[in-house]
């Protein structure tokens, strides 16, 4: 994750470049990994900093943060944000890098909000504030049949039973900005200073309008990253097929039949996701989809478990 420039930078520069709301604050890093957000925060000027992870990665950060001169301004804290007691009452600003895959895959947001009911003051900053999930469609007819249609004939045998199975996993890779054929849509936001636990289980309405004529043979999940509130200049940046690359990728959602598409005509359907109930760090996503065009129609519904 260090070497994600993306990622890294807009971190750095949303601290840096916003040097007097950490000036003489209390910090929250939730998650804090080898502590680089942390240093950041210090060294943007924040009275002292409150690292938390519960990973053996903190003996590490201990020493990243002694080799650069921080351990009178950082203090690490090894254990659950849920189960430690800080040295303070409140903090003023909470850092963290929680997101996962398709957003909330085995995110830390939970820890996050948990730890902004606890210690952030009345008026306090998270950072970053608002996430945004988006929804387009791509044309991927040979790689969804290098990896659903190999399962058709394995050696002379049929094994399409597990190709059902891989169908329902989605792919998290890099995708192809040219294959997308329809117009992203944003199908959910997350304001983290304000959302709540529940709110992150939904169901969705969207409706993508074609940009050519071409094949549709997946839906394509991804999400963008706003650090605004409160700050003089805010950091925005994206992981979706036409942005620069970040670790995150895309998630792709292949469908069973491929859709015949023209420009302007439009793909409906719903999305919902939820954590999964055995395993509330996975996720239940369920795909619904109707499409009546000129040439293809189509409809379907398709769950899918991101494990």
């Amino acid at each position: 994750m260090l070497k994600d420039e993306v990622r890294t930078l807009a971190y750095r520069d949303a601290i840096m470049r916003n040097k007097h709301v950490f000036e003489g604050k209390i910090v929250l890093d939730v998650g804090c990994g080898t502590g680089i957000l942390s240093m950041f925060a210090a060294k943007a000027g924040a009275k002292h900093v409150y690292a938390v992870d519960c990973s053996s990665i903190i003996n590490h950060a201990r020493n990243i943060v002694k080799d650069n001169g921080f351990e009178d301004k950082i203090t690490l804290i090894q254990g659950k944000i849920e189960e430690i007691d800080l040295p303070t009452d409140k903090v003023d600003i909470i850092i963290s890098e929680w997101m996962g895959y398709f957003l909330l895959y085995e995110s830390m947001l939970d820890s996050v909000l948990f730890a902004r009911d606890k210690w952030l003051v009345e008026g306090g900053l998270i950072l970053p504030d608002k996430a945004t999930l988006l929804i387009t469609t791509i044309e991927d007819g040979e790689y969804k049949e290098s990896k659903h249609g190999f399962w058709d004939n394995v050696y002379g045998f049929d094994m399409s039973a597990i190709g059902k199975l891989a169908m329902r996993e989605p792919l998290v890779d890099t995708v192809n900005g040219e294959a997308v054929n329809t117009k992203p849509q944003v199908v959910y936001s997350i304001d983290i200073l304000t959302v709540k636990k529940e709110d992150l289980s939904f169901e969705v309405p969207f409706s993508l309008r074609s940009v050519c004529n071409d094949y549709i043979h997946a839906f394509v999940v991804y999400f963008d990253i706003e650090f605004s509130h409160g700050l003089h200049k805010p950091v925005t940046f994206s992981t979706g097929p036409q942005a620069p690359y970040t670790h995150w990728k895309q998630s792709v959602l292949y469908i069973e039949d491929m859709l015949t598409i023209r420009r302007g005509e439009v793909v409906e359907g719903k999305l919902s996701c939820k954590p999964n109930a055995r395993n509330p760090r996975d996720l239940d996503i369920v795909l619904s989809y109707e499409f009546d065009g000129a040439i293809s129609q189509s409809k379907g519904t398709i769950e899918y478990h991101m494990c």
